[in-house]
């Protein structure tokens, strides 16, 4: 949702570009809590403002989980070929630094076993930055514009599907490019409304294919005023991906798309001075870092 400049003309009959991501081995988790033979793993130290980390449960005789995490229910998934529960845990970009309870509870054979751990939540260190917006698209700055753009997401947010979408590659770009404006950064506009930033820009001259991120549900395809032609893809257990400022768009909501697929084509739609995509994750609703997110091990 920013101004760059403009970059030349593709041709939108271009080829896909093919993903360059890998499949991310199994990491060492950084601590483990071992209760009554139950073992809560954790594959991060602590996060930062608009980071996602995963966990994993696992034991003898486990046949479940649940549990809370700043204040929401925790989606435990399994993994074909691997034992126990895995889940994403996520702060919010706007999330207040401290420390934060986990809790969480894991049936097994015998009963209940309770597994409590403390996660630090650390400032993001986002930037600052200034833009102009062009006096064609100035009344896109409206704070009530944005806030009924976020009232529009939420509500394809609050929708998602209650199982594991994505495949086993995890999660790749949806254009094999440069990032270049950054998540979390906070922002003026004509030296007057001051937001912040949801996602990442990549550099897409109008036209470059842009991929789904990974395989889901479309949610929403569209157009919105700040986002301009957009599509937000539904992964699955909250996690959903968004593109923005298309200038086409190649898939219809409900429909099934798998990663890689061509979804639309990038352009200058919606509130921005220049070609570009913008492209943003959310976790339960939380908009999390979509750089950080595409390096993150997730099972």
């Amino acid at each position: 949702n920013e101004p760059v400049p403009p970059t030349p003309e593709a041709n939108p009959q271009a080829a896909a570009p093919e993903s360059t991501a890998e499949v991310i081995p199994p990491p060492d988790p950084v601590s483990t809590i071992t209760v009554d033979g139950v073992t809560l793993d954790l594959y991060f130290a602590s996060l930062d403002q608009g980071e996602a980390g995963i966990i994993h449960v696992h034991g003898a005789g486990l046949n479940g989980a649940h549990g809370r995490f700043i204040n929401r229910d925790i989606n435990f998934y399994t993994v074909e070929g691997t034992d126990g529960y895995y889940a994403l845990l996520a702060a919010g970009m706007e999330q207040n630094p401290r420390t934060y309870d986990l809790n969480i509870v894991a049936q097994t054979t015998t009963g209940s076993v309770s597994l409590d751990a403390q996660i630090e939540v650390n400032t993001g260190g986002f930037i600052r930055q200034a833009f102009d917006i062009p006096s064609d698209r100035a009344y896109l700055i409206d704070p009530e514009v944005e806030r009924n753009e976020f009232a529009r997401l939420n509500a394809v947010f609050e929708l998602s599907e209650q199982e594991k979408l994505w495949g086993d590659a995890g999660f790749g770009l949806p254009v094999n490019s440069e990032f270049t404006s950054p998540f979390g950064a906070y922002r003026t506009f004509n030296s007057t409304v001051e937001t912040r930033h949801t996602g990442w820009d990549l550099r897409a001259a109008t036209g470059t294919p842009v991929m789904a991120a990974a395989d889901g549900v479309v949610g929403y395809a569209g157009l919105l005023d700040i986002r301009g032609n957009h599509v937000i893809i539904d992964h699955g257990l909250g996690i959903h991906s968004g593109y923005s400022h298309m200038s086409q768009i190649h898939v219809t909501r409900g429909q099934t798309v798998t990663k890689g697929q061509i979804i639309g084509v990038s352009g200058n739609t919606g509130r921005s001075g220049g070609a570009h995509l913008h492209w943003e994750i959310t976790v339960k609703g939380e908009w999390v870092d979509a750089a950080q997110f595409y390096d993150l091990w997730i099972p």
